[in-house]
């Protein structure tokens, strides 16, 4: 179409072409002769009076002469003009044909290369849902754990070739595929590690805290790397099963021991986001999960105990053998007890347990008696040693049993050191996790470069990179023309973005702004927490100026942009594991500054010791102790080395992929050494 219309534009310009007019050139021709022949008859009639009357006639037909060379000249030259103009739209015509080629080129290359995506998440969706078919079986009596545990080993250990034999799957029942895994040779052992998590929130199917985005991110990140994941979650009614793909209920009941009984649960299996999910949902008691909220009931102990335990008895029945089971915060950390006085013996003794703890205020005391729910021994367990609260010596600790049944432990904490967290933040754990401090790891908490990564945000009117910013100017004179600012792209721009979580000072963000110079711009972003919004509300108010927009509505797509157009983010603190404000600002080339109302200054403490994370460490050298009014003065005085500086962090990758998973794949690999 594109050609087509160049076509027609040149022949509409060349019939607008300026010609020469044949008839003009005729008249002065006539003209030219009738003046000759009116001089010659002159000439002839009064030869007798001028005897110069033939060189007169002489001159006119010189004259004639020149007059037609003249013409024939502008015909010549009106030639050459539509000759330089023809070949003009012929260039422009070769040019768009060429760009109409380039983008034809990329677009073929775009194409192949989510083709190539797309295969490879069929690929792995494929070989992940085999798995789950395999536990099926086990479960409906159809194979034993040992035959199944050898027909994970091959699927694992031949994932690429699956797709070529089993790529009709779903079309076949259990006894089909059955005959086919039998005849499936068997491969050599998997490289990668087994995972199993077993925990309450996986993004983007059940949300509350930071929990959901570390399961979600850090099996991505595993699964990246070669290590095959499951999760297995409560089935609640709040889930979001949209994202989930090939969801079916397994069709066996899976019984499990809680209060005495056994009690049949309903089995689900799906896939999200390429890695195996398996849903468990109580029968009788039914109402354990079928609530609006996920926390926050006075059975929340029973509830999670016999999730805990409906999935040990789900792996061990399904013949599962996983090299780690990953558990999280209190609400898991009954499987540390469960699995070592009950489930070891019962096929699982390849097996070892870590577990996450995202902070350690929550910790779920009870009386001892309600271990024996789930078929632990209170008297065994009620001591100092092992569950015995330290303060509270009558109740036991949940935590506190999962501290100590652990393999390994690793504290969610992108700032503080291993030494701190023991010291000032384990909440009356401290004596435990000084005893068990060899076992304890620090992990920073990650976020999700393929979504958050200006390289390829789709979000931004421009992308750019660590090589090439100069699309970051192009995304902030767009945030300030969206919300009405002066346009200017050397005006420092401050973002902030509030959270659920946000202890939002307002005295503080009032007096920070009051000494701040007026030319810098402020853009706050509220959130769906009422108090978040109401804070931006009084804010609104108070900071009554043209270089200040509030934007109480969550929007992603002017997120993006503003960490894309800001020079700065306000951050409430740089461990920030719901929404990884520091970790996307430094990703967009702003600097992350640190907010506390400590003597209304902007600073956060920056553990240096040695025991810390990489984030923490280059957070301390690079932003860790610069105020709002510092951080303005260097872009306007240096902004060569503030430039730098911003390449330098953006270069940096502080992903799920990067800190994160490296830090529990040693710790994967350490287990297995014990």
């Amino acid at each position: 179409m594109k050609m087509e219309s160049i076509i027609n534009s040149t022949i509409l310009s060349l019939a607008c072409f300026p010609k020469s007019n044949p008839s003009i050139h005729h008249q002065k021709t006539v003209k030219a002769r009738r003046t000759v022949c009116c001089s010659l008859s002159s000439s002839s009639s009064s030869s007798s009076k001028n005897s110069n009357s033939e060189g007169d006639a002489n001159g006119l037909l010189k004259e004639e002469e020149e007059e037609k060379y003249n013409d024939i000249w502008l015909l010549f030259k009106e030639a050459q003009q539509n000759i330089l103009y023809l070949n003009k739209l012929r260039l422009v015509a070769v040019e768009e044909l060429n760009k109409a080629n380039r983008e034809k080129q990329l677009l073929l290359d775009k194409i192949q290369q989510l083709e190539a995506v797309n295969k490879l998440g069929n690929e792995q969706s494929l070989w992940r849902e085999l798995l789950l078919r395999i536990d099926s079986m086990v479960l409906t009596g159809l194979i034993d754990s040992a035959e199944a545990s050898g027909m994970r080993k091959a699927v694992m250990g031949n994932k690429f070739s699956v797709a070529l034999v089993f790529f009709d799957i779903r079309q076949k029942t259990d006894a089909e595929l059955l005959a086919q895994l039998r005849h499936f040779s068997v491969g050599s052992r998997k490289n990668g590690f087994h995972i199993i998590q077993i925990c309450t929130e996986m993004e983007p199917l059940v949300s509350v805290g930071s929990l959901s985005s570390y399961v979600t991110g850090l099996s991505k990140a595993l699964q990246k790397k070669g290590h095959i994941v499951e999760v297995i979650l409560p089935k609640y009614a709040c889930l979001d099963l949209t994202e989930m793909q090939g969801l079916r209920e397994i069709e066996a009941e899976l019984y499990s021991y809680f209060n005495g009984q056994l009690h049949g649960n309903r089995i689900w299996t799906g896939i999200v986001h390429g890695i195996g999910v398996t849903l468990i949902q109580p029968l009788y008691y039914s109402s354990f999960f079928d609530r609006e909220r996920v926390y926050g009931y006075s059975d929340d102990f029973e509830r999670f105990t016999y999730f805990s335990r409906a999935s040990l008895d789900y792996i061990a029945k399904s013949g599962k053998q996983p090299d780690v089971l990953h558990i999280h915060n209190w609400e898991t950390a009954i499987v540390g007890p469960l699995f070592w006085d009950i489930f070891v013996k019962q096929g699982l003794g390849g097996t070892r347990v870590l577990l996450t703890c995202h902070g350690f205020d929550s910790q779920c005391l009870e009386q001892p008696d309600k271990l024996a729910l789930c078929g632990l021994d209170p008297a065994r367990l009620h001591r100092p040693d092992r569950l015995q609260d330290h303060t509270m010596t009558h109740l036991v600790n949940i935590l506190k049993g999962g501290l100590v049944y652990s393999n390994k432990v690793v504290m969610v904490q992108s700032i503080y050191s291993k030494e701190r967290i023991i010291n000032s933040f384990s909440h009356g754990l401290e004596p435990t996790l000084a005893i068990h401090k060899d076992k304890l790891l620090v992990s920073p908490c990650g976020f999700d470069n393929s979504t958050w990564d200006p390289s390829k945000d789709k979000f931004l009117p421009k992308n750019y990179s660590a090589d090439d910013l100069k699309g970051k100017s192009i995304c902030k004179v767009a945030l300030q023309q969206q919300l009405g600012l002066s346009k200017n792209s050397s005006t420092v721009l401050v973002g902030c973005i509030s959270t659920e979580s946000l202890d939002f000072d307002l005295n503080n963000q009032k007096a920070v702004w009051n000494a701040t110079p007026k030319s810098v711009q402020f853009i706050f972003m509220g959130s769906k927490a009422t108090s978040a919004d109401g804070a931006l509300e009084y804010l609104k108010k108070e900071l009554k100026d043209e270089t200040v927009r509030f934007i109480n509505k969550y929007d992603e797509a002017l997120l993006h942009l503003i960490f894309a157009g800001s020079d700065i983010i306000l951050c409430q603190s740089f461990h920030d594991p719901l929404l990884q404000v520091p970790l996307k600002a430094l990703k967009y080339g702003a600097a992350p500054v640190a907010v506390t109302s400590n003597e209304n200054k902007f600073r956060h403490f920056v553990d240096r010791e040695q025991e810390t994370t990489r984030f923490s460490r280059f957070i301390s050298s690079t932003f860790g102790y610069l105020s709002l009014s510092q951080a303005v003065d260097e872009i306007k005085n240096s902004p060569s080395k503030w430039k730098q500086k911003m390449v330098d962090a953006m270069a940096k990758d502080f992903s799920w992929n990067a800190e994160c998973c490296d830090v529990h794949v040693s710790a994967y690999t350490a287990l297995k050494s014990l």
